[in-house]
């Protein structure tokens, strides 16, 4: 009897975990592998997923971020902490006027952009890597020390 219930256990929690699997099947690679840059998602009722991208920034940081982007670069938006596209397209016409950057002002953070801040980064928080559009731990440090001052300054 009691190895009878444990088989009934055994299948049960088998057969759940088959569901849940199931359910997660829809999951292609391809959708998975898209979503790697992305560090954090923020999503709304209306529209799905909305990429954040805040490459290491507390939220108060990114908050600073946003605080100059409004002041300064047509940024509109909630002051909440999520660099989402229209934080980024902000930061792309900066990253335009300033730094060299000459492509789509789409709010996706791409490796020209990447490129951009890298030049920014190395110009005045310390940023000693290469410019080569990868957000990597360098451009994180750097891009955090810029956080930090927009914090006291916006």
């Amino acid at each position: 009897m009691r190895q009878n219930t444990l088989k009934r256990t055994a299948v049960s929690i088998i057969a759940a975990a088959g569901i849940a699997a199931g359910s997660l099947a829809g999951a292609t690679v391809s959708s998975a592998a898209t979503a790697t840059p992305v560090e954090q998602t923020a999503v709304t009722g209306e529209v799905g997923t909305l990429a954040v991208y805040n490459f290491g920034l507390s939220t108060t940081q990114a908050k600073g971020v946003q605080r100059c982007l409004a002041a300064d670069f047509g940024y509109t938006d909630s002051i909440d902490g999520q660099l989402g596209t229209n934080s980024w397209k902000a930061f792309q016409r900066a990253l335009a006027k300033h730094w060299d950057y000459n492509d789509a002002i789409d709010g996706t953070p791409g490796p020209n952009t990447i490129k951009a801040l890298q030049r920014m980064l190395k110009s005045a928080y310390g940023y000693t890597g290469p410019i080569d559009g990868i957000a990597g731990d360098g451009t994180k440090a750097a891009f955090k020390r810029f956080g930090d001052k927009a914090v006291s300054v916006c």
